[in-house]
């Protein structure tokens, strides 16, 4: 049923033609038969150089050089498809981070790099856990959109400080006080998707919705194109329709992007994405 409703690209298409749909094929057999300068914000979740298997296809670590060569056989092309004035969010690990800093500072205008911290993984021996992941913010141009006010956090109060007995910059709520505080590169609230988690899948390296929450409404506005070529289950269209960005994601793995268009038709515009209530971002097991 759902495979049905997966695109693939022969030939040169419109953004009318793609728009809000899943194309299952290699990243980089689709991108020449997309428009150019389409893509408000682009959102890149490669396989981190690590040895790891997704379903049927297995990528093998290799060197920091390596790793940035390959990059760059799928970035450089999709470079074309990015307005003057779109950011791009690219994600890895300490053993990637390397070869994505070099590569986004070569061909983009990097402006800072996120931290976000995992609450699951495995503990190590003889090494300290691996327990965080980076996300990388650039920018084509000087000119890009970043809406401060759409990812302000709520963070509760632990010494509540009085100017004439009345709060100073926070506020007394029914659930507990409250500040609204600034987004920094060092996100704790995120929550890895679990087995009881609506939103969860079998992908093995799925994103939280929430953090694709931040990012869309940090670097687009509503009518936006957010497209992702790392598609996986599909998390950065569902959360975009959420939001009412427009969507093009690319999937290789059929299975998974089947996934995604079964996901896209139980979601509807406004429906609730964990940890974002009331238009502000909520610490972890403070909301919802």
């Amino acid at each position: 049923m759902y495979r049905n409703r997966l695109m693939l690209l022969t030939a040169p298409a419109s953004l009318r033609d793609v728009v809000n749909s899943t194309i299952c094929q290699d990243i980089r057999s689709a991108v020449q038969y997309l428009p150019v300068r389409c893509v408000d914000l682009l959102f890149l979740d490669p396989p981190y150089n690590v040895t790891k298997t997704f379903r049927s296809t297995t990528f093998r670590a290799t060197t920091v050089d390596a790793y940035a060569e390959w990059m760059r056989t799928w970035l450089v092309p999709l470079l074309p498809l990015l307005k003057r004035t779109a950011s791009v969010y690219l994600c890895g690990d300490w053993r990637s981070s390397a070869a994505i800093h070099r590569l986004a500072d070569e061909l983009l205008i990097v402006r800072n790099r996120i931290t976000w911290e995992r609450e699951k993984g495995r503990g190590a021996i003889a090494n300290w856990k691996n327990a965080s992941e980076d996300i990388w913010f650039c920018t084509v141009s000087d000119r890009y959109r970043f809406d401060l006010d759409a990812v302000k956090m709520k963070r509760r109060v632990i010494a509540p400080y009085t100017a004439d007995g009345k709060p100073k910059d926070w506020s007394r709520t029914a659930d507990g006080n409250f500040r609204l505080t600034h987004p920094s590169n060092l996100w704790t609230d995120l929550t890895v998707p679990f087995w009881s988690m609506p939103e969860n899948t079998e992908h093995p390296t799925q994103k939280p919705e929430k953090l694709l929450a931040k990012i869309i409404l940090a670097s687009s506005k509503k009518g936006d194109v957010v497209l992702d070529p790392f598609l996986g289950s599909g998390t950065t269209s569902v959360v975009a329709k959420k939001l009412g960005r427009r969507f093009i994601g690319i999937e290789s793995d059929e299975k998974f992007a089947s996934l995604a268009e079964k996901r896209l038709s139980l979601t509807q515009p406004g429906d609730p994405i964990q940890g974002y209530t009331d238009g502000v971002f909520w610490e972890r097991n403070s909301k919802n």
